[in-house]
């Protein structure tokens, strides 16, 4: 615990840096994460209350990112973006989900759609006319997130067998003049009714079409077709606005790929720590759930009556109990940032899914012993924890790795080679 003197002598404790040593970051890394805490403390946790209680869209934060300029926080520098790496962008995510986890979650859809559209895609394989393409069209996004100020979502899920990436999606692209003509439906789609731009998910439109074919397209939310529907009222996460997303044979246009033809399925297969971006909101939460059990049993959380809890037995180990599982959680979740590359090896990918599953169930593990530490008191909507508890619960459950598939995919690559399998048994 690191604890600072004030200058009226007392001691307070001080949240540490969501990385924990920082001395691997560069500067621009430091200030970033600097500046989404600053945020993070001066607007957005004292706003996370209300749009979680309401369900509503914090447009107000988004406006706040908009002005400090991180909506292009992973637009490359050379399209006058700040150029954060994988690693930088996910810690300024999970810094700003210790203070608001559906701001984090929604601001993580955002990025992802520059993350693919950039570097990743910097490292896939294309044709001299593909990347000449591709680079006309991401220029136009990377503009409109810079210049425009606009917002992309992710709306991927569809429930089943798509969802988890075991088959073609059902939302379909047909080619048309100039574009596409798309229809179909994604669920729990973040920012819906809020983002201006979808990157949608689809299949191409061909005989025998495959998961080869899947299309990665932003479709413009003001286009005619495109319709947000049902009520949005969940356990947690409830700022994320995740109501369904209808598109009834919706015109995108040529230059709304996010990726090449054909090049989605290659990206997701050889950069799988894309589907990582999500841990990084709910390490942020469980940094928080610690903080707050400190700050708590100290007695120094604002408007609260200074009685101290910290003194008992059964609280110190439970607070250490919390400690050592948030450590182990925060070592193996910055190790696998640093690792994601195009075409990791087996134990790398191994790692990954250890990462993953290890940061999801911790998350809500921490929260609820924290909330058993910091008893009754701290079941109340008057304080933060009962959201972050909440909000914690919801990790394991998404799509396309929950918790289930985690193990499932990490129990076979640990007994298998790639390719290999066993013989049938009579």
């Amino acid at each position: 615990m690191a604890i600072v003197i004030r200058p009226d002598g007392s001691d307070r404790y001080q949240p540490p840096p969501i990385a924990g040593d920082e001395s691997g970051l560069d500067a621009a890394a430091r200030e970033w994460i600097a500046r989404a805490a600053d945020l993070g403390r001066s607007r957005f946790a004292g706003r996370a209350a209300r749009h979680d209680r309401d369900a509503s869209f914090p447009h107000d934060n988004f406006a706040d990112l908009r002005a400090a300029g991180l909506l292009g926080l992973a637009v490359p520098r050379a399209h006058g973006g700040l150029g954060a790496g994988f690693a930088a962008q996910a810690l300024v995510t999970a810094e700003i989900a210790r203070h608001c986890g559906s701001t984090a979650l929604c601001l993580n859809m955002h990025l992802a759609a520059c993350l693919w559209a950039g570097p990743v895609a910097d490292g896939l394989d294309m044709s001299g006319a593909q990347r000449a393409e591709h680079e006309a069209h991401r220029a136009w996004h990377f503009q409109q997130i810079v210049q425009g100020g606009r917002l992309y979502a992710q709306p991927f899920s569809e429930g089943g067998a798509a969802s988890a990436g075991r088959a073609p999606w059902g939302t379909r692209a047909r080619r048309v003049d100039g574009g596409y003509r798309v229809s179909g439906r994604k669920i729990f789609a973040s920012l819906a009714g809020a983002a201006d731009a979808y990157g949608v998910l689809c299949t191409l439109e061909r005989p025998g079409a495959s998961l080869a074919d899947a299309l990665y397209l932003a479709v413009p939310a003001d286009a005619a077709g495109v319709r947000v529907a049902g009520d949005w009222d969940p356990l947690g996460m409830r700022a994320t606005a995740s109501r369904s997303l209808e598109l009834d044979d919706v015109f995108v246009p040529e230059r709304a790929r996010l990726l090449p033809e054909g090049l989605y399925a290659q990206a997701a297969q050889r950069f799988p720590h894309m589907n990582f971006t999500l841990a990084s909101t709910y390490f942020g939460i469980a940094q928080a759930a610690y903080d707050f059990s400190v700050q708590y049993l100290r007695a120094e959380l604002p408007g609260m009556v200074p009685v101290k809890r910290r003194m008992y037995p059964t609280k110190q180990v439970a607070v250490a109990q919390m400690r050592i599982r948030l450590e182990q959680t925060r070592a193996l979740f910055v190790q696998t940032l640093h690792e994601a590359r195009i075409d990791p090896d087996d134990d790398a990918r191994q790692r990954l899914y250890a990462a993953h599953y290890s940061v999801m169930e911790n998350a809500q593990a921490i929260g609820a012993l924290a909330l058993r530490t910091c008893g009754g008191q701290a079941m109340l909507k008057s304080l933060p924890l009962e959201r972050l508890y909440r909000d914690a619960r919801c990790g394991a459950l998404m799509l396309p790795w929950t918790a289930e598939l985690c193990l499932d995919r990490l129990g076979h690559e640990c007994l298998y080679a790639r390719a290999e399998h066993d013989e049938a048994i009579d």
